[in-house]
């Protein structure tokens, strides 16, 4: 069993607390033992601070994040050689009219850039174990699509 410890501080308090709903900031922080803190809002649509990381950018960036270290572990043990990975992931949000929400989906799609041609078609099919291996996404309950591009060097 692995254990993950996260500290979530919020700064927002402007000196009256939450007395009203338009009297406090959103602004927080995420810390952990040794990485540096990461600066946290809630979405700007509900009254966030564009310039900080929000939960919702936060799910999406483990999913991409997690399916990347897998699927370049696997490239390693398999004899692909990637140069290059980036992942233009977006995730997709349903609202009701409570104010609740979910994630729908979460599509990964991943620019991969290979050594040789030769390894292009292990290199797409790789994308699939590493859906199959990713911690994150295999916790989450809506699907996570992946749309990855291959190319050569």
């Amino acid at each position: 069993m692995h254990t993950y410890a996260v500290t979530t501080t919020w700064t927002g308090n402007r000196g009256t607390g939450t007395s009203g709903y338009r009297d406090f900031d959103r602004d927080h922080t995420l810390s952990a033992d040794g990485p540096p803190e990461i600066l946290a809002s809630s979405d700007p649509a509900f009254r966030g601070d564009r310039s900080r990381w929000n939960p919702e950018q936060l799910l999406v960036a483990a999913l991409s994040d997690c399916h990347m270290l897998w699927y370049l572990h696997l490239c390693a043990v398999d004899g692909v050689v990637v140069e290059s990975y980036v992942d233009d992931a977006i995730g997709l949000m349903a609202m009701e009219r409570s104010g609740a929400g979910q994630f729908t989906e979460v599509v990964l799609r991943p620019r991969v850039v290979v050594a040789a041609a030769d390894m292009v078609d292990k290199a797409v099919g790789l994308h699939e174990k590493a859906h199959e291996m990713c911690f994150i996404a295999r916790s989450v309950n809506f699907p996570v699509h992946h749309e990855p591009t291959v190319e050569v060097r």
